[in-house]
């Protein structure tokens, strides 16, 4: 598990033995079951979530029913907003699959970055790519249509296909899920 993140850090900063060491000694790795809620609506959190293996997802509950904003696969990293507000979080997260997550809270981030420095440069550039990649994910939700919604998701993260259950797919692409498999058929049709 280990080896798995230090070559994701490896890609943004280069580690020495002390500074593995000082992650190892956090004891931030963890097997969550399917199914299991990370956090709540209502409930406060310092936790922020690095998916090594599995899926995770966020989610709202609006007059009952779930709408799905956001999966994270492997390599992928969730600092919910609750965290950086310190207050209440508006959404759910919760594990659509076994999964393998580092989670850490905000007083680990303060004593790694003081001790080890570049780190603090490591989450500041990660910050920034995640910040732009969801701002271009929110332009093109809100601009395209729920066929191109669908057909970008193809495209870009074709295993979601595979590993999410079709209702939370429907969700995330803001349509019911009879309105999804319409929509395959006529994708199906289309390349015939």
């Amino acid at each position: 598990m280990q080896d798995i993140l230090f070559d994701f850090i490896a890609k943004y900063i280069s580690l020495t033995e002390e500074e593995k060491n000082a992650i190892i000694s956090l004891d931030i790795f963890r097997s969550v079951k399917k199914g299991t809620i990370l956090l709540t609506a209502g409930q406060k959190s310092k936790d922020s979530y690095f998916v090594l293996k599995g899926c995770i997802r966020t989610y709202y509950i609006v007059d009952g029913e779930e709408k799905t904003t956001a999966f994270y696969t492997e390599m992928e990293a969730l600092t919910p907003p609750c965290v950086i507000s310190k207050t209440p979080s508006e959404y759910y997260v919760s594990c659509i699959e076994d999964s393998i997550l580092t989670i850490s809270n905000t007083d680990m981030g303060v004593e790694v970055n003081s001790k080890f420095p570049k780190f603090d440069i490591m989450c500041r550039i990660l910050s920034e790519e995640l910040l732009a990649k969801q701002q271009i994910d929110f332009d093109k939700f809100k601009t395209s249509s729920p066929e191109q919604r669908y057909l970008n998701l193809l495209q870009n993260r074709p295993d979601l296909i595979q590993r999410v259950p079709q209702h939370q797919l429907a969700s995330y692409l803001g349509i019911k899920p009879q309105s999804l498999s319409r929509l395959r058929a006529r994708i199906f049709e289309k390349k015939r």
